[in-house]
């Protein structure tokens, strides 16, 4: 079945500011970075993108989802924060003190507490916490990188696959991108409050080693309370970030940077260009009627379309008019219509570049029509479809 566009753009604001849209991009901005994608928060919308779907080994990173899915057993009361795991060769070996690599330095059979291990990772970005931690509540790591997998999967991480708990080098099997680890990143801060706090913490001193915390984002004044960076051979420097400022809150992810000192500066520039260059901006209001879908052998040709929650974008503080929305829904549809179903979606760009999806939902019934109107909308719908038809073999010909 073909997808009909509404047959207008929405203008958000005027005729004059649909015809801009397709300008480039905000400020042409442009980052060093090989891969990047940074969001705003409460409205969704795209600020930065670049190769956001292009994989990359995500190294550190990938103790995101370790943490992702401790807290996940936390909420669900699997394991408390007191819960302790022993230390196996194994994970002193690969990521404790004999490793040289970022460590806690938990004792070799000894028993380390989920929190401190949840410390040791989300503040010093520890080999060792993480092994523990996945061969304490899977049996093996291999076990936990499966359910770390399945998990990205859910979140709607397609391009992600993770071989390890730590992301330390495995041969290739571990991948990403910009785009999943903004998605695990929120994921991250929305669904897990009661934790989220731990990638802020300072410092943390266990077994009476002090260490700090290794984002070199905190403590720069602009509002950064997570998440992780990460190096892998070949591939340069990588990092995921959350600003929180002025009411706002930005995820950012960065990969392929030349250096660290890079990393941090061109971070920082990122974030503060988010922060201060944009404004939020209400589109339509909740339940307000966005637009129309037509309906074939109904009582009525057509069914309002409304979004179940205000619609805002984020946009240039310098520029806001230069947007564009238009409604996409699977065409036609039929007789009866349910009221409250999902029908089409609101896409919102601004400079050729989508800014928000927003799913739209039927704002009343539509009853099945005469027998008469019936049969006639059968034949118009026979004919708008060889013609639709015609014209998408058309487009692709061309």
């Amino acid at each position: 079945m073909l997808k009909r566009l509404v047959g207008y753009c929405l203008c958000l604001l005027s005729a004059a500011s649909v015809a801009a849209a397709a300008d480039p991009a905000p400020a042409g901005f442009v980052t060093k970075a090989a891969q990047a994608y940074m969001i705003e928060a409460s409205t969704g919308t795209v600020l930065l993108a670049k190769n956001e779907d292009q994989q990359f080994s995500p190294a550190s990173l990938a103790k995101l989802m370790t943490m992702d899915i401790v807290f996940a057993s936390l909420n669900g009361g699997e394991i408390t924060l007191d819960t302790d795991y022993p230390v196996s060769e194994f994970a002193w070996r690969t990521g404790g003190a004999p490793s040289r690599t970022a460590t806690m330095f938990a004792a070799l059979k000894s028993r380390v507490r989920v929190e401190d291990l949840v410390k040791g990772v989300t503040i010093q970005g520890a080999n060792d916490s993480c092994i523990i931690l996945a061969e304490g509540m899977s049996g093996t790591e291999e076990n936990f990188a499966s359910a770390m997998t399945r998990r990205a999967q859910t979140l709607g991480m397609t391009k992600s696959v993770f071989g390890n708990s730590t992301g330390l080098p495995d041969g290739g099997k571990s991948k990403t991108t910009a785009r999943d680890m903004v998605t695990l990143a929120a994921d991250l801060q929305q669904t897990y409050p009661a934790y989220y706090g731990y990638f802020a913490q300072a410092d943390f001193s266990w077994n009476k080693i002090f260490q700090r915390n290794r984002n070199p984002l905190l403590g720069l004044g602009l509002g950064a309370d997570g998440l992780a960076t990460g190096f892998a051979e070949g591939e340069g420097y990588s990092i995921v970030a959350s600003v929180q400022r002025d009411g706002k809150r930005l995820f950012l992810a960065l990969g392929g940077i030349a250096s660290d000192k890079e990393r941090t500066e061109e971070a920082k520039r990122i974030l503060e260009w988010g922060l201060t260059s944009f404004e939020t901006r209400q589109i339509f209001a909740e339940k307000e009627v966005v637009g129309s879908a037509s309906v074939y052998g109904g009582q009525s040709g057509s069914v309002d379309l409304v979004a179940k929650t205000p619609v805002s974008v984020y946009v240039p503080v310098s520029n806001p008019d230069r947007l564009a929305a238009r409604i996409i829904y699977r065409w036609p549809l039929t007789a009866p219509v349910a009221a409250d179903a999902q029908a089409g979606t609101l896409v919102i760009s601004a400079g050729g570049r989508v800014l928000r999806e927003v799913p739209l939902f039927t704002a009343q019934n539509v009853a099945a029509g005469s027998l008469t109107s019936r049969a006639v909308d059968a034949l118009l719908e026979l004919c708008e479809s060889v013609f639709f038809s015609w014209l998408w073999d058309k487009a692709e010909g061309a």
